[in-house]
């Protein structure tokens, strides 16, 4: 399965290895984003007529609540919206989803928010809301009888696709940078031998990954050569928002961006909720959330053009480190369209933004959480974002696979002898 973009490869790849009646549910054919031209479902992303990314294009039936409430605790209940056969739950996934949304008073208070919301992605199998869109990616993988499962990642999707390929029972190879955070190299480890750390930044990784998508046969990179399928697996985070809120949307939410992927894919899942009447159709704001190490998308924001300048990554939150974001311009086309925006930090603020969730919701996040907590925190306080709103904010993933970057700030209060008389002269009680 190479990563054909000419129609006349696309033709024959369908013919060869056209996939099973129904093996992607509602899904009727791949889209361009620029032109709008239509190709098979297959293993494509590039548009043959522009090279403009391809997704997936869908011909809904009539979904009611009940429906989806009736499916598993976990994305499949979703899958009449997805890229995926009726029968999905028969193949063995890592059944990611349906994670907590929890009401953050306290945060709140801090913030001085009049409600707000965590939606803690952290608590999926291997930690990240990386699980929903690889579930979905192994799901068309399979579909397109695929013999290799693969990614370029900046931690959290390695851990996610080697947990995942191991399963499913399908050899899995990731590729990261070699200066990645140790315990995502662990997490992703434990579960393959093929974990290849290369020298250079994310980017320098995903044209490798791209290059090696365009010469091998029968690897299905999940964010490359299926990328289309894999992307839809974000949409879940929107419609469990929806569902967990009573069936409706929340007024304003803060999203992390390193490709900018998530953030149009909620987009992406409100809209097709209001569409099929799931929900009421109503005003929302999106914002993004960068670090200040690489944050090309929160400077064109504020710049005011749809020229996004790739950036070398220097930052701590090393997940959102993608200094070219594929998905940048429709980020920026979103918040423009709702009315949000996109913001960035420094990575002392990022820190500051870990310990404020973990002291005031009992919520260990990584990095991108930290950004996204921090980058609530700024717009609160430059008016961007209306504080009598009511907000969600997104946790990706969790505190333990980035220790390093908290490591320092927080510590004993106090080493003291075993006695009372040395616990009474911390002044701690």
């Amino acid at each position: 399965m190479s990563a054909a973009v000419t129609e006349a490869d696309q033709t024959t790849s369908t013919e060869n290895t056209g996939p099973r009646e129904g093996a992607f549910g509602n899904a009727v054919a791949l889209a361009c984003r620029e032109c709008s031209h239509r190709v098979d479902l297959g293993p494509f992303y590039a548009c043959p007529e522009c090279f403009g990314p391809l997704e997936i294009a869908y011909e809904f039936p009539a979904i009611t609540r009940a429906e989806i409430e009736a499916g598993p605790r976990n994305i499949w209940r979703y899958k009449a919206l997805l890229p995926v056969p009726t029968d999905i739950e028969a193949s063995p996934n890592t059944e990611p989803g349906f994670t907590r949304l929890l009401e953050a008073k306290n945060l709140a208070a801090e913030l001085g928010l009049a409600r707000l919301w965590v939606k803690d992605d952290s608590t999926n199998p291997t930690n990240s809301f990386k699980d929903r869109v690889v579930a979905c990616a192994l799901s068309a993988a399979r579909e397109l009888d695929a013999k290799v499962f693969a990614c370029p990642s900046t931690g959290n999707l390695a851990n996610a696709v080697a947990a995942a390929g191991a399963r499913a029972g399908i050899k899995t190879v990731v590729f990261i940078p070699s200066n990645l955070e140790q315990p995502k190299q662990v997490n992703s480890a434990i579960f393959t031998e093929s974990l290849v750390a290369v020298d250079g930044n994310y980017d320098d990784v995903n044209k490798l990954a791209s290059e090696i998508a365009g010469e091998e046969e029968g690897w299905a990179f999940v964010n490359v050569n299926v990328r289309p399928y894999y992307a839809e697996g974000s949409k879940t985070l929107g419609y469990e928002i929806a569902e967990q809120l009573g069936w409706r949307l929340p007024d304003q939410i803060v999203i992390p961006v390193a490709s900018g992927s998530q953030l149009t894919k909620v987009d992406k899942a409100f809209q097709e909720l209001i569409k099929l009447g799931l929900v009421e159709d109503k005003p929302y704001r999106i914002f993004g959330a960068q670090a200040e190490g690489c944050g090309p998308v929160a400077t064109a924001f504020k710049a005011g053009t749809d020229a996004i300048r790739p950036v070398k990554p220097d930052t701590i939150a090393k997940s959102l480190a993608i200094g070219n974001p594929a998905d940048g311009i429709y980020v920026l086309d979103i918040a423009r369209r709702t009315g949000g925006a996109v913001e960035e930090v420094t990575d002392d603020e990022v820190r500051a933004g870990i310990v404020l969730l973990a002291r005031t919701e009992g919520i260990f996040t990584e990095t991108a959480g930290g950004t996204t907590v921090a980058v609530t925190r700024k717009l609160v306080e430059t008016g961007q974002l209306d504080p009598e709103l009511e907000t969600v904010v997104i946790n990706t993933g969790h505190g333990l696979k980035t220790l390093d970057a908290i490591s320092g700030q927080v510590g004993a209060a106090a080493t003291i002898a075993p006695t009372y008389e040395s616990f009474k002269a911390t002044g701690i009680a």
